[in-house]
């Protein structure tokens, strides 16, 4: 529903807000009240912003959770200091990019890189109102320096599947060089970003994909080998390139259509490492392979900002990259959660705004 901005008295904002769950219909595209950036915060104009998975659900809903609606939903921001609070190292007009997850910043957890931890963890578009829309209020901590060769576009597409995929395999599941790697969806956000990540860690990487196009753009990326999941079972093509061996670790985040096979793609002493469940969040375990193998199943969830910062030294170097697949603007956002959903895009789907 599109609600005209005329005749409004007090300063309003266009956003994507969603005050129920269900289909494309619960998109609403209106008029809110603007953000107040409060102690310790700056106020952005949002330039870009990604999409995710998160934007699908926080729609959808999930069942056993529970959004605080009405929620602006959106969590990767690229945008442009409109006022900040004195800083020695920020001022009004420089370009930023939004760190996805916030925290306390002062408990033993976020002291010691482990933001995620923090008992009040959150993220922007999910338990607090996120970058769909003109305007957001964040904390100055959150506040990554965009690198000026990066378009807005690119610079949203990073924060959060960069940041997903490093933590997966550089904190959790601990990967080293010449480790062998399964890359679940290697075209969605988290998997193209996971290919670039087990790659600058020297590591073999195997991914799945949907069709050639995807799988010469993840070759593209630096996948050593592609599977066609819909033509070719993965589990049997994994054991067929590793003489049976099987991979270290796998990067999960399909959930219950994939998980029992990406535990069974291990080698002896694997590690699965997951970070979502977008086809279902239940699965077979057969719990006597986990021991006899010595198998570990981790979990993650997104990382720290110190890693992000880590991160965009690699991208600023030009060993990480954006992978973009199409810039719609603010009004197509129902567009972008189709192409999400189907499966249609390779990397990023960015609104502009």
């Amino acid at each position: 529903m599109n609600v005209p901005r005329a005749g409004l008295e007090s300063a309003a904002m266009r956003a994507v807000l969603i005050r129920e769950h269900g289909g494309f219909d619960k998109l609403e595209i209106t008029d809110v009240p603007d953000p107040v950036a409060g102690p310790g915060e700056a106020l952005i104009d949002v330039r870009a912003v990604a999409l995710n998975h998160l934007d699908i659900w926080l729609r959808r809903g999930v069942p056993g959770h529970k959004f605080p609606l009405p929620m602006i939903s959106g969590s990767e921001v690229a945008g442009v200091i409109r006022s900040i609070a004195s800083s020695d190292r920020w001022k009004v007009g420089d370009e930023v990019i939004v760190a996805p997850g916030y925290s306390c910043g002062l408990c033993p957890a976020c002291l010691s890189g482990n933001d995620p931890l923090c008992q009040q963890y959150g993220m922007f578009g999910e338990t607090r109102n996120g970058g769909c829309a003109e305007k957001i209020a964040v904390p100055v901590r959150n506040l990554i320096r965009k690198p000026p060769a990066l378009s807005f576009a690119e610079a949203a597409s990073l924060p959060l599947d960069m940041l997903t995929a490093w933590h997966m395999l550089v904190a959790r599941a601990r990967l080293r060089p010449a480790e062998t790697v399964l890359v679940q969806a290697g075209g969605s956000g988290v998997g193209s970003a996971a290919i670039q990540v087990a790659k600058l860690w020297g590591a073999t990487v195997f991914t799945t994909v949907g069709s050639a196009e995807k799988a010469a753009r993840a070759k593209a990326l630096g996948a050593d080998e592609t599977i066609l999941y819909r033509e070719t079972d993965f589990l049997n093509e994994v054991r067929r390139l590793t003489g049976k061996r099987g991979v270290d670790v796998v990067v999960e985040h399909v959930g219950g259509e994939t998980f029992e096979r990406s535990l069974k793609s291990l080698a002896r002493g694997g590690r699965l490492v997951t970070c979502g469940a977008t086809t279902g969040g239940e699965a077979t375990i057969n719990i006597r392979l986990v021991f006899f193998k010595l198998l570990s199943i981790l979990g993650s969830t997104l990382g720290s900002i110190a890693e992000l910062q880590e991160i965009m030294k690699h991208v600023e170097a030009g060993r990480l990259h954006p992978v973009v697949d199409r810039v719609l603007p603010l009004e197509q956002v129902a567009e972008g959660h189709r192409v999400l959903e189907l499966r249609e895009a390779f990397g990023k789907v960015v609104l502009e705004v």
